[in-house]
């Protein structure tokens, strides 16, 4: 976001915003974005599989039809964690999707300078990063659950003061409603890995993970941008989108209520009965937690 929003940047303020960047000066970005395959491409070659999946390609434990057996025995978990993500993406898609930018530089709008809106989201961005860091160091102190609490109370705070301070039409008070959203939005999103990789047992944690994760994306984000544009067409003001991001987060938050916090938990194959068990607030078995262990094999 920051990488992307920043070119966008560079190129609104040095070529004219008319008809010249409408041809072609957008497509510069999208060529450059060409080195970051070649990037991903030697990480992902030279980055080792987790300890936790070798071992179990190892002890030939693979789960032959994971995504079955994922629905069978944990839907609900798979539920409750994509909607923990979901109140996250929805409010990070306000800057992330466009609407934001879309928004306020809108000719018939605000109609503010589209160079310093993009500068401003990509400040954003990076404030978004630094919490996120402090997110991760937090999950680990104070435990994911009460990080992501935290940190969903920081972004409901945050969603109205966010179009009130857009709605100024300047720059500065646009970058402050940004930053404060994006506390919220590092503090919920830092400790997720950590949390998805705990909720589930080895054998199908990459299935859990990765589904719960896409689930999520599409109930919160993929089409909060859409919502937000026809809730201020149908209702003339903005805090119709506050309301939508509030219940969006509130229930998210419920979501995160229902998960056990189950940091220190062991992630290896040979705790499988332990991993099955304790995960949510309705199941009174609760899974042996020793909180010496070193999750980051995962």
């Amino acid at each position: 976001m920051i990488l992307a929003s920043g070119v966008l940047a560079l190129m609104s303020g040095v070529i004219s915003p008319g008809a010249a960047f409408v041809e072609w000066g957008w497509r510069i970005p999208f060529l450059l974005s060409f080195v970051l395959i070649i990037v991903g491409f030697v990480f992902r070659r030279s980055v080792e599989e987790s300890p936790v999946f070798e071992e179990i390609a190892q002890k030939k434990q693979q789960t032959r039809v994971p995504i079955v057996e994922l629905f069978k025995k944990n839907w609900l978990l798979v539920i409750l964690a994509a909607l923990v993500f979901a109140g996250n993406n929805a409010a990070g898609y306000m800057t992330t999707g466009g609407y934001i930018l879309n928004y306020s530089t809108n000719p018939k709008g605000l109609a503010m300078d589209r160079t310093g809106v993009l500068l401003a989201v990509t400040a954003s961005a990076a404030f978004w990063f630094i919490f996120t860091l402090v997110a991760g160091c937090l999950a680990d102190s104070i435990g994911r659950k009460k990080t992501y609490l935290i940190g969903y109370g920081c972004l409901i705070a945050a969603v109205f003061p966010l179009f009130w301070l857009v709605n100024t039409g300047n720059i500065w008070a646009l970058l402050l409603g940004l930053a404060l959203l994006t506390v919220g939005l590092g503090l919920t999103y830092g400790p997720q890995a950590a949390l998805y990789s705990e909720l589930f047992p080895a054998s199908i944690r990459f299935s859990g993970v990765a589904i719960s994760y896409a689930l999520g994306s599409i109930l919160g984000g993929a089409f909060a941008p859409t919502i937000a544009a026809a809730m201020v067409q149908a209702t003339g003001t903005t805090t119709s989108v506050s309301v939508y991001l509030l219940v969006v987060a509130l229930i998210s938050a419920g979501a995160v209520l229902v998960l056990r916090d189950r940091n220190g938990i062991d992630l290896s194959i040979n705790n499988q009965a332990e991993q099955e068990v304790g995960a949510t607030i309705f199941d009174k078995r609760t899974p042996a937690v020793s909180h010496t262990t070193d999750n980051a094999k995962v």
